[in-house]
């Protein structure tokens, strides 16, 4: 049964983005000035009240330089913090937008489902491909029913079932990248992680038609690795990809979590830092402010990047396309 998602338009997600919006410790500032802002415009709105509408305006440029000056010069711990933005677009706005005819596929054949990965077949821009990818959950319930983006062994051997069918139709493959890392509790352990993870690794490797991943917030140790070994790996501005989170590096480093910020800083988990490595392929820009502050804007850039990425491989045989994957990862630190 095909899933038929409502599209939303531009300015109904605008709309929701600055419903309730959430701001960063380090936003402060920029939140003040907003604040002021909302307060004028409740006041103008009064029709016996003194217009306003100058002062509303010359408000609102401040608040729009200082937010602009604010990203300018974000550290790696404050662009972590910008990745884990509750209010950023999630793995399902990705499909809701940018995938038409969407059929989620479920259940690894082995165990059960995991909600926490997500998959299916779908049409993008006219093209039939096969879509994999992390979903956090957008509310208190739909994270306990994702698990926050942590999936369990059957999610990842449910990723390689759905790899397996791209192969065997000739489909293209789309990841889309968003986990504080695999889920570490006694049951996964029990069930395999580590060769779960391993596995789907491999297939990436092995796959023989395009697979185009895109870390959209969080790229966490080899949960983000497991569906992320791709032919171009493409990465949002403000997301980070890491060997490992910044609290458990500084737990493993220091053993105090709370010298998360030192990790950060000493991990090169920014996109501008794993571009100049080699490690990913291409920085898709966000807008000023972070991805939740215009999503509509977000989905069409990312849209865009993947159609290009995509079309690279158009007409390559299968065993280019995985010559050109493997060549790729084997070069990682190579030229340094």
């Amino acid at each position: 049964m095909r899933t038929h998602f409502h599209r939303p338009d531009r300015n109904e997600l605008m709309d929701r983005a600055v419903t309730v919006r959430t701001y960063l410790d380090f936003e402060k500032p920029v939140a003040e000035l907003e604040s002021k802002v909302a307060e004028l415009k409740a006041i103008d709105s009064d029709e016996d009240a003194v217009s306003i509408t100058d002062e509303v305006t010359r408000l609102q440029q401040k608040a729009h330089q200082a937010l602009i000056d604010t990203y300018a010069k974000l550290t790696p711990w404050q662009k972590t913090q910008v990745a884990r933005h509750p209010d950023r677009p999630h793995c399902l706005d990705y499909v809701k937008a940018l995938i038409e005819d969407f059929t989620p596929l479920a259940g690894d054949r082995y165990f059960s489902e995991d909600a926490a990965i997500m998959g299916g077949l779908g049409k993008f821009r006219g093209r039939s491909v096969v879509v994999i990818g992390h979903e956090k959950g957008s509310d208190t319930e739909g994270r306990i029913k994702h698990n926050f983006g942590m999936a369990r062994p059957e999610g990842y051997r449910k990723a390689v079932r759905l790899m397996d069918l791209a192969e065997k139709f000739d489909l293209p493959v789309l990841t889309l990248v968003d986990t504080a890392g695999a889920y570490p509790g006694i049951g996964a352990e029990e069930r395999g992680q580590a060769e779960a993870i391993a596995r789907s690794t491999d297939r990436c490797l092995s796959l023989g038609v395009p697979l185009i991943a895109v870390v959209i917030g969080e790229g966490g140790s080899g949960g983000a690795v497991a569906i992320a070994t791709a032919n171009r790996i493409l990465m949002l501005e403000h997301a980070i990809y890491t060997v490992a989170s910044p609290e458990a590096a500084a737990s493993i480093l220091w053993h105090d979590s709370q010298r998360a910020i030192d990790a950060a800083t000493s991990m090169k988990i920014t996109a501008q830092d794993l571009k100049a490595l080699g490690i990913i392929d291409t920085i898709i820009p966000e807008p000023v402010g972070g991805a939740h502050r215009d999503p509509a804007l977000v989905l069409k850039r990312a849209g865009d990047t993947i159609a290009k990425g995509l079309a690279e491989f158009s007409g390559m045989s299968a065993d280019a396309i995985r010559r050109q994957r493997q060549e790729k990862f084997l070069a990682i630190g190579r030229n340094l």
